[in-house]
C-alpha cells in the first residue's frame, strides 16, 4: 500500500506530465492544472483534495477530444487517488 504523500506525488507527477504535453488539447491540459493545483492546496484535508482532483478528472476523461493515452493517464491517477484516506 501507498503512502499518502506518495500518492499525492506520484498522482501531481502524472498530472503535470499531461499538464506539459502540447499534444493534448488546452481543455484538458487546464483542467489538469486545476486538479494538480486542488492536490497541492494545504487547507484542505489530503481525502478531500483527492475527491476535488477526481471529480474534475473524471468530467475531462469523458470528453471526447481527450486522447487515449491522456485518458489512460487520467484513470491511472484517479486509480491512485481513489486511495486516500484522512488519517
Amino acid at each position: 500500500m501507498y503512502i499518502l504523500s506518495e500518492q499525492l506525488n506520484d498522482a501531481k507527477e502524472i498530472l503535470s506530465s499531461i499538464v506539459q504535453d502540447h499534444s493534448v488539447p488546452k481543455n484538458i491540459r487546464r483542467a489538469a492544472k486545476k486538479a494538480y493545483d486542488g492536490l497541492e492546496d494545504p487547507t484542505d484535508p489530503p481525502a478531500v483534495r483527492a475527491n476535488l482532483a477526481i471529480s474534475v478528472l473524471d468530467e475531462i476523461s469523458q470528453d471526447p477530444n481527450c486522447p487515449v493515452y491522456s485518458r489512460t493517464k487520467i484513470w491511472q491517477i484517479v486509480s491512485i487517488l481513489e486511495t486516500v484516506r484522512d488519517v
